[in-house]
């Protein structure tokens, strides 16, 4: 797995600030935007964190280049509505020799490494083998058609593999450009970084968190899951390592427990 923030909106702590503090202010924006210094911008977040109003850090959104994960995972985040998405795509992209993500509990165990990667292998023959079938078809009803052969061997790959993909697993590697504003970041992190979380979007979370932090460190204090500042939330389906999620997520944001 591969993630990168690519981009996100600029000096991002202070336009949440400032987007807040016009709800109450009644001089203009302008002079609320020059008032506002490092300490006071980080003073005015965590007031807004302490009342609960969300709605202004709307205003600031992040974008991350994510390679390297899964199917299984694109099929979880997109889950996630208030989000932009964009996905390589499995119509008009030939997955040649297709790379796979293997769960870490199937790595650990030989004989289920070995029976994986053979079904793979196996798929990968598979969608070869009708992609070869549905081209040669399309291929002879473009032709007879009067398209010229040029084209037409474009658009019978093309309309292969669009059916041909079915059999791919969800197992099969995608790269995804993902935009969230902070507001449904925090709410990712709350659900995803939690310790019930599938793994491997766990893992994409806590990764997307350190980029974020390390960018807007006060926006995000209180972000991840619920336990790290409160009370956990998953009732009788806890983990029962509050504790041990609380240390390595106060390690991540460079705090210890007495801060």
């Amino acid at each position: 797995m591969k993630v990168r923030l690519l981009s996100y909106t600029p000096d991002a702590e202070r336009l949440i600030a400032a987007a807040a503090k016009n709800c109450y202010s009644a001089v203009g924006v302008d002079d609320i935007w020059e008032g506002l210094d490092e300490e006071k911008t980080q003073s005015f977040l965590q007031m807004l964190a302490g009342i609960g109003h969300e709605s202004p850090i709307e205003h600031a959104s992040f974008s991350f280049a994510i390679e390297g994960v899964s199917r299984s995972l694109l099929a979880q985040i997109t889950r996630h509505r208030i989000a932009s998405y964009s996905v390589q795509s499995q119509r008009y992209v030939r997955e040649k020799g297709f790379e796979y993500i293997v769960p870490p509990e199937i790595a650990r165990i030989p004989a289920a490494k070995e029976a994986f990667v053979r079904a793979m292998q196996d798929d990968q023959r598979t969608y070869e083998e009708l992609t070869g079938i549905l081209q040669q078809q399309h291929l002879q009803r473009l032709l007879a058609a009067g398209i010229p052969e040029k084209k037409a061997r474009s658009q019978a790959e093309k309309q292969a593999i669009e059916d041909a993909r079915y059999v791919l697993p969800n197992a099969c590697a995608t790269r995804i450009v993902l935009t969230m504003n902070a507001r449904s970041l925090q709410h990712f992190f709350r659900l995803r970084c939690c310790n019930r979380a599938q793994w491997e979007i766990r893992a994409l979370a806590e990764q997307m968190y350190q980029l974020v932090y390390a960018v807007a460190p006060t926006l995000f204090s209180k972000s991840g899951p619920p336990c790290v500042d409160g009370a956990c939330t998953e009732g009788k389906m806890n983990c029962g390592q509050a504790a041990q999620v609380r240390a390595h997520y106060l390690a991540l944001r460079g705090q210890n427990q007495e801060e």
